[in-house]
């Protein structure tokens, strides 16, 4: 009986270090590069559509319209920079973690910075649909300080790369074509 539960246990012990050398070769992000293209592909047209949407944001502020009109197509505008900015963050959450020195860092650093744009553009939207339109320079007051303050949390929200290093993905942003 011995032999055969020694023998079991051999058997078990192999079938783990089986397991668990298979689990490491799958459990491993994409590599910098892949991973890499993936974001440069969900950015690129990030930031053509937030280029687009704040040239509208300026024609809008200096456009012969009514207050109803101005409020409408900013409230559009600022709600198709938001959904444009979670669509980019979905994709880059969808990427996963690069395989590279602080990868998860890295990867929700990039993820958290696209959740606080989406954010202000929210806030900035929101703002515009509660200002009144019955009295224009009071809503074209409003309207600029809800642009001001969107700046303000734009800028804030700029990822901070001092503490992602990776020489691995600074060359595979370089390198791939999707960045380019």
């Amino acid at each position: 009986m011995r032999t055969c539960r020694a023998s079991a246990a051999g058997k078990l012990t192999v079938v783990l270090a089986t397991f668990v050398v298979v689990l490491a070769g799958c459990g491993g992000g994409p590599s910098p590069r892949a991973w890499a293209a993936t974001v440069c592909g969900a950015l690129t047209p990030w930031r053509s559509e937030i280029t687009k949407l704040t040239s509208s944001t300026d024609e809008q502020m200096t456009a012969q319209t009514t207050p109803a009109q101005a409020k409408e197509n900013l409230v559009r505008l600022f709600g198709g920079a938001e959904q444009a900015s979670e669509t980019a963050r979905r994709k880059v959450e969808q990427a996963g973690v690069p395989e590279t020195a602080n990868g998860e860092a890295i990867s929700a650093g990039f993820s958290g910075s696209l959740e606080k744009m989406r954010n202000a553009y929210g806030r900035a939207r929101e703002a515009i649909q509660g200002l009144g339109t019955g009295e224009a320079t009071v809503f074209y007051d409003g309207v600029r300080a809800t642009v001001e303050t969107l700046n303000k949390e734009y800028d804030a929200s700029a990822l901070d790369t001092s503490q992602l290093n990776s020489e691995e993905l600074k060359q595979a942003f370089d390198e791939v074509p999707e960045c380019r």
